[in-house]
């Protein structure tokens, strides 16, 4: 009840408009920023002067600060904006201020920032940048806010025994940063990394910190769409659109609204695709297949895959208007070889999960099988060593993992036996030493082994790699 009651407050606070303070003494000023700012949605104060400014924000709660710099007391050195930043990070020291002024200098940007103001504007400003700046600054005070919540929630879910995210590696550290600081807003997320590495984890742990924890998180791998059906998987079709068009089906990102979409391999979508998905992304319109009604639809935007996207870009083979709406911020996920410090915490954890699935009393990993584990280079990085310790867990003769029990072959030894192996034990050999060779790039290993992307996925899947 105390989770559920912290998320509901959360969301709460989110879906308020943002309400805005604007201190500035001329009233043209201010009359143009009432006519910038308030098809934006804000909830808008206006004063004129520094003491009025104080006053509001002793008296109420804002989102941000918006104030000039020089007042009718001296209009050219900001010194009386520079005393009001101050004055106000008194009264609320993490409340976003953004300053600006007509006499700006490199000099008084930098006292502003110094002071605590969190941007500058310079008039005559931007139609475009100053709402941008606004809504970045308010943002990340209410994503702070938000990880306040957050901070209350794990205390109560650490409190129950919920299970730590298992990452305590140095490669790790800054791909956790990056999760709890992105994670509490609405920031689109592109999340990098080789085949197996945990990237859908990452998708579900960040729609866990969002403000729509509440709401669905639709997840889509877009690999496995046929070019033919993915208009209809991602945004519907209506009775008639096409020979199987049989009833109204509703699509991908209706199921998402006001919650979190997540497009797996995201680098397989056709670039015919492209520009519809980029559309809605611009927009957030789009029609069901058949249909000339446009919807509105509003969704947190997650994204992932194994290749090299701004390659991709310069291959023509993917469109870098897509890419910068894909990719606000970047996560990047390290290679199970390059944090093996998280293997032991990790194979624990399997071990755990498929014991009790499979009721078999296993106390834990025999030295040998430790080792061999840290040694072996894991080409199908996390979902490998997943799929490893369940077959373990299956073949233990003990109550206790040997090394025999895991399967990891080295390849030598794999070449010396390979008149006493199935076509399928040396079909995953060989898949495994072309992921190896190409550092986890399904595409390049596809390549090498004369198969299409489709088809090395589906061998993949089939051979827990």
């Amino acid at each position: 009840m105390l989770v559920e009651k912290v998320r509901s407050e959360q969301a709460t606070s989110t879906e308020a408009p943002c309400r805005l303070l604007i201190a500035d003494d001329q009233p043209h000023i201010l009359e143009a920023l009432h006519l910038l700012l308030k098809p934006e949605g804000y909830r808008l104060e206006m004063v004129r002067t520094p003491a009025l400014a104080l006053e509001a924000v002793a008296r109420e709660s804002f989102d941000g600060v918006l104030i000039d710099l020089n007042y009718t007391r001296d209009t050219t050195s900001g010194q009386e904006g520079l005393d009001l930043v101050a004055r106000i990070k008194e009264i609320d020291a993490e409340l976003p201020v953004v300053v600006m002024t007509a006499w700006g200098n490199i000099e008084l940007a930098v006292e502003a920032m110094r002071r605590g103001a969190g941007d500058f504007i310079q008039k005559p400003w931007e139609n475009a940048r100053l709402p941008t700046v606004l809504r970045t600054q308010m943002e990340l005070h209410r994503s702070q806010k938000r990880m306040r919540w957050l901070e209350a929630e794990n205390r109560i879910l650490r409190a129950t025994g919920a299970p730590d995210f298992i990452a305590s590696a140095p490669a790790m550290r800054g791909v956790l940063e990056r999760i709890a600081r992105v994670g509490p807003s609405d920031a689109n997320v592109l999340i990098t990394g080789e085949h197996g590495t945990g990237k859908e984890v990452v998708a579900q742990t960040l729609h866990r910190l969002s403000a729509h924890a509440h709401r669905a998180l639709v997840a889509v791998n877009t690999g496995a769409l046929p070019e033919g059906t993915f208009e209809s998987e991602l945004f519907g079709h209506v009775k008639g659109a096409f020979t199987d068009a049989h009833s109204d089906r509703i699509g991908r990102f209706e199921l998402a609204a006001n919650g979190t979409l997540f497009l797996d391999e995201i680098a397989n979508i056709p670039i015919r695709q492209q520009a519809k998905l980029l559309r809605v992304l611009e927009t957030g319109e789009m029609e069901r297949v058949g249909s000339s009604k446009t919807q509105t639809v509003r969704v947190r935007m997650l994204s992932a895959t194994n290749a090299d996207l701004r390659a991709e870009c310069a291959a023509g083979r993917f469109r870098e208007d897509l890419l910068f709406r894909l990719n606000t911020v970047e996560v990047h996920l390290p290679p199970l070889r390059e944090r093996r410090e998280d293997i032991p915490a990790l194979a624990a954890h399997f071990l755990a999960r498929y014991s009790t699935r499979y009721r078999r009393q296993i106390q834990g990993l025999e030295p040998a099988a430790l080792q061999t584990m840290l040694q072996y280079g894991w080409p199908g990085n996390v979902r490998e060593l997943d799929h490893t310790l369940e077959r373990a867990v299956l073949m233990a003769r003990g109550t206790r993992i040997e090394a025999a029990d895991l399967g990891l072959q080295s390849s030598r030894s794999a070449a010396q036996s390979l008149d006493e192996m199935s076509l399928e034990a040396v079909e995953a050999i060989l898949i495994r030493k072309a992921l190896s060779r190409t550092n986890g790039n399904v595409s390049h290993a596809a390549d090498a082994l004369g198969l299409s992307r489709g088809a090395l996925y589906r061998r993949i899947e089939k051979y827990g790699l």
